[in-house]
């Protein structure tokens, strides 16, 4: 029988390379339910945002960070009620549909401060808050291309900037791989399991409008109520009463806000009567068909 291939020995700019995932326990919460990650057309930033506190690096060294995401398995999800459908949420599980769909476009995301000395990636915590899902086969903003109703593990990468001019000799020597299990999720266009609504709306610092109403009050849909949402519409606009986000732009989090009562306001649509569904588009999507923008 053939050798097995001796593992690659790092580099020591990057074997002593170690990363801790923030915010693990909010992490951990949401695997045990079954983390769910919306995608669209137009691209949809992650939450939890991925991020990460790093350390062992050379100060004075170039280093590049970037994801990309792997399917979990060759499968693809349905709805026990809806055979023909491709996915599904079914007492708290997701039941096999059969194989993947073909796999998407392979791509990565260069954290847009690439290439940085370690110096600056472990000073502070790094941020993926650029990062964008989309299920657009087509797109061309390069974000992250991933099919619905498939699940996907993210993968981060630390990349060492190799000075030598032979420096693609050594490629594999030069990178470092971490996963974070608790961080695999399904990809959906629309949130399956209730309570992974609830916790998103919960814990998601551009929420308050929505956590201000008493979840008892919410319909039996587990969702939020059109009253609610047009209510925490005109708050959210109030920027005493939304944070700003913490390591981005006003411009980020005014975005990230407007993100989130698209996705809420989408969730609850999903359920609602045709001509609500006129009324609260009208009111919950401002912006252009779409929304979003690129990298």
């Amino acid at each position: 029988a053939a050798a097995a291939k001796a593992p690659v020995k790092k580099n020591p700019k990057v074997a002593n390379v170690s990363v801790q995932l923030e915010m693990k326990a909010l992490w951990d919460e949401f695997n045990q339910l079954g983390t769910e990650m919306i995608v669209t057309k137009a691209g949809r930033r992650m939450f939890p945002t991925f991020q990460v506190k790093i350390f062992g690096m050379d100060p004075m060294a170039d280093y590049m960070l970037l994801m990309d995401f792997v399917p979990v398995d060759d499968k693809r999800y349905r709805q026990g009620a809806f055979p023909s459908r491709r996915y599904a949420f079914h007492s708290s599980s997701w039941l096999v549909a059969g194989k993947a769909d073909p796999a998407t476009p392979g791509r990565v995301h260069y954290h847009p401060d690439s290439p940085a000395k370690g110096a600056q990636w472990m000073k502070q915590i790094v941020s993926f808050d650029k990062l964008k899902l989309t299920n657009n086969l087509l797109d061309d903003n390069g974000h992250i291309i991933l099919n619905s109703m498939h699940r996907y593990q993210p993968r981060f990468h630390v990349v060492y900037v190799d000075p030598r001019k032979d420096s693609e000799k050594y490629a594999e020597e030069n990178f470092k791989t971490f996963v974070f299990e608790e961080t695999r999720f399904t990809a959906v266009t629309a949130y399956q399991n209730h309570r992974i609504t609830q916790l998103k709306i919960a814990s998601n610092p551009f929420a308050k409008g929505f956590r201000d109403c008493d979840p008892e009050d919410w319909p039996r849909n587990h969702r939020p109520g059109p009253l609610p949402l047009m209510s925490a519409f005109a708050r959210s606009r109030n920027p005493v009463s939304s944070p700003a986000h913490q390591n981005g732009t006003e411009k980020d989090a005014a975005e990230s806000r407007r993100e989130f009562e698209r996705e809420a306001g989408g969730t609850t649509l999903h359920q609602a009567e045709a001509a609500h569904q006129q009324l609260m588009s009208r009111v919950l999507s401002p912006a252009l068909p779409g929304g979003g923008g690129g990298l």
